[in-house]
């Protein structure tokens, strides 16, 4: 804008609007600086001091019901896209009045009611989560853009690759939008990357805006034509905007790692003059450009004296939100007679009636569209549902974002991740994001996501194919974990979790996709957190669950025969545990064996053992036996794989010992 330019009302207007949103913004990082630095605040907090144009700008040019990811220096986004200041004061002081009332903190600010999918602690995790949500606006048919936030150091995560690719290959209505402020933490942009953003976005055909992002206006006025193009159906586009962080990494960072001139440059480019010279050859008086930095400053104070006065959450209060109220789910009966159904045709009814009754269901994985699945699970349901049975690349980390960012944005996601093995390279979004999200939002935040993927072993697939998981998803709060043995449970479990406000993990057992047992009507449901008494008995109580829950059942039969009269305890779900059944039949029976396949230390055998330990010890008449596989990965030869993994013949020699003590 020149010194002769001449603007219209409206744009002078928009002009004042933006630079109270700068100031306000400059004040509240300013007053949160001070006031970590005096000890009030409690925990890690990053400013966005020197970077507050981008914020403003970006978020101007938006409409309240288009949304935005943020990441750890995320308050200067919340601010500009509509929140209050009290309730942030609140929250960074720990106060139950906070935003999400003192279980965020500073990182994990979010309201969904302005689009705000919540700031992240997690360095490039919001990106394939904001994918999630440009994938539910457009299957929920709503005009909304979302922006996903994040700093040139996140370009080096493969989140950033496969949230990107994912984007540009759908056309999804997102824009990424890097605040390039020169560092990553302690080391130089110059240092983290071979090439540029603007490079990267050619390589994925996608359009690349730099823009100064010290200067609202210009932010606001190019960021205005980039969000009509992507709400219009132009597919995402990359923007970088150039800027400066003034503070360190966190504060308390002592920056030594930093060059004094380049500290100083970066202190010259300042938004707030920037902004009020436009205003200046506007024509705005510099009078009223005064009164409303005053009138900010005084806000902000004011809200700091009322965010100290407010009371702190109540301690016994501390575990609400972990998990949303579970609706009732009333089991149906199963008849014995019932034509028998393989336990994969099971899953895949359960998955198709679903899609049928739940428009708002997506379904996504690798191959699980057009290929039906490795296994052929989700044959046949691309060709009822296409535009809700839809095959990604192999990118876990941008499919489990799909999932979550699709359940905090109005729809109700099914994963796939085709072996259980592979979720270590994408569990971020499991552990951090879909287990956290609602707790960290105060129940803000539903997460309607089923993971569903599989598991096991004595098929010579090798350590990397093999393993059994479910005690590491079982120990994350937040997390619901099942693992069905029958045709009728797996259906029912998987109706029932994607009925469910919860995160849950539906773990299958490839080993039982062609066994044959009673079907059920589409209406039968499983609750989850019940287990079932697969087989009842006076003498000795059996846990398992999975595949080896039916060994065990046979394994009883055959003791029968030896007058030993066995219990059997199919669990079901691992987590949350069913303890009452568990301890009533210990109580009843007086003795107590656990198997599964998973390794046996830290395991959920463990658990259960614990629990009995800690509540039924008084019932127990004998040493409890565990039976389970070493602690070793899966050995790929079938005689060492025999060796490692529990067979029948140990079930059956850990119950004699236990009933004859």
């Amino acid at each position: 804008m020149t010194n002769s330019a001449r603007v219209s009302p409206a744009e002078a207007e928009q002009m004042l609007a933006l630079f109270r949103k700068v100031c306000e913004i400059r004040a509240f990082e300013a007053r949160v600086s001070t006031l970590y630095r005096d000890g009030e605040i409690p925990g890690f907090v990053h400013v966005s001091l020197g970077q507050e144009a981008v914020a403003a700008g970006v978020c101007a040019a938006l409409r309240t019901q288009d949304k935005i990811a943020s990441n750890h220096r995320g308050h200067g986004h919340c601010i500009a896209k509509g929140m209050a200041t009290l309730p942030m004061f609140a929250e960074l002081f720990g106060k139950e009045e906070g935003v999400v009332r003192g279980r965020g903190g500073s990182m994990h600010i979010a309201d969904p009611e302005l689009g705000i999918l919540g700031a992240n602690g997690i360095v490039g995790a919001g990106l394939p989560i904001a994918v999630g949500a440009a994938l539910a606006a457009r299957v929920l048919d709503e005009p909304n853009v979302v922006v996903a936030f994040y700093g040139d150091g996140a370009v080096a995560q493969g989140a950033f690759h496969e949230a990107v690719n994912l984007a540009a290959l759908w056309r999804l209505p997102v824009i990424f939008l890097c605040e390039n402020n020169g560092f990553a933490e302690f080391t130089p942009a110059s240092e983290g990357h071979p090439v540029t953003l603007e490079q990267r976005a050619a390589g994925y055909a996608l359009p690349y805006l730099g823009v100064d992002g010290t200067d609202v206006w210009r932010v606001f006025t190019a960021m205005t034509e980039v969000v009509a193009r992507v709400r219009d159906g132009g597919g995402p586009v990359i923007v970088e905007a150039m800027t400066a962080r003034w503070h360190g990494h966190y504060e308390g960072d002592q920056q030594k790692y930093r060059d004094a001139g380049q500290l100083s440059a970066g202190l010259a480019k300042d938004p707030i003059p920037t902004a009020r010279q436009h205003m200046q050859r506007a024509g705005v008086p510099v009078e009223q450009i005064d009164a409303i930095v005053a009138e900010v400053d005084r806000e902000i104070e004011t809200n700091v004296e009322r965010a100290r006065m407010l009371a702190a959450p109540r301690p016994e209060t501390f575990a609400e939100h972990v998990y949303a109220p579970r609706p009732d789910v009333v089991e149906g009966q199963v008849d014995p007679d019932a034509e028998p159904v393989k336990y994969l045709q099971a899953i895949r009814q359960a998955i198709s009636d679903s899609l049928d009754d739940d428009e708002k269901l997506v379904f996504t994985g690798i191959d699980v569209a057009a290929g039906g699945g490795v296994f052929a699970v989700s044959r046949g349901l691309h060709d009822r549902h296409p535009g809700r049975v839809l095959d990604t690349p192999i990118s876990e980390t941008a499919i489990l974002g799909l999932g979550v960012g699709g359940a905090i944005s109005g729809l109700h996601t099914l994963t796939e991740i085709m072996y259980v093995d592979f979720i270590g390279v994408a569990f971020d979004q499991v552990l951090n994001q879909a287990a956290k999200l609602p707790f960290m939002t105060a129940g803000k935040t539903a997460m309607p996501f089923t993971l569903r993927t599989q598991f096991g072993a004595g098929k010579s697939a090798g350590a990397q194919h093999s393993q059994s998981l479910e005690a590491l998803f079982a120990h994350i709060p937040g997390l619901s974990v099942v693992m069905p043995a029958t045709s009728a449970d797996a259906y029912g479990l998987l109706r029932a979790a994607l009925e469910d406000p919860n995160p849950v993990v539906f773990i299958e057992n490839r080993t039982l996709y062609g066994r044959r047992s009673p079907s059920v009507d589409r209406n039968h449901r499983v609750p989850i957190g019940k287990a079932r008494i697969a087989r009842p008995g006076a003498d000795v109580t059996v846990v398992s669950y999975s595949r080896l829950a039916l060994e065990c059942e046979s394994v009883a039969e055959e003791l029968a025969l030896e007058g030993i009269d066995v219990e059997v305890v199919d669990l079901r779900t691992i987590s949350p545990l069913d303890r009452e059944t568990v301890l009533a039949s210990v109580a009843k029976t007086n003795r107590l064996v656990v198997v599964h396949e998973a390794v046996a230390e830290f395991g959920v055998g463990a658990e259960i053992i614990t629990t009995v330990v800690e509540h039924g010890f008084w019932s127990l008449d004998a040493p409890i036996e565990r039976v389970a596989a070493a602690f070793s990965p899966a050995p790929y030869a079938p005689a060492l794989e025999a060796a490692w993994l529990p067979q029948r013949d140990d079930i059956a020699a850990a119950i004699r010992r236990v009933a004859r003590f």
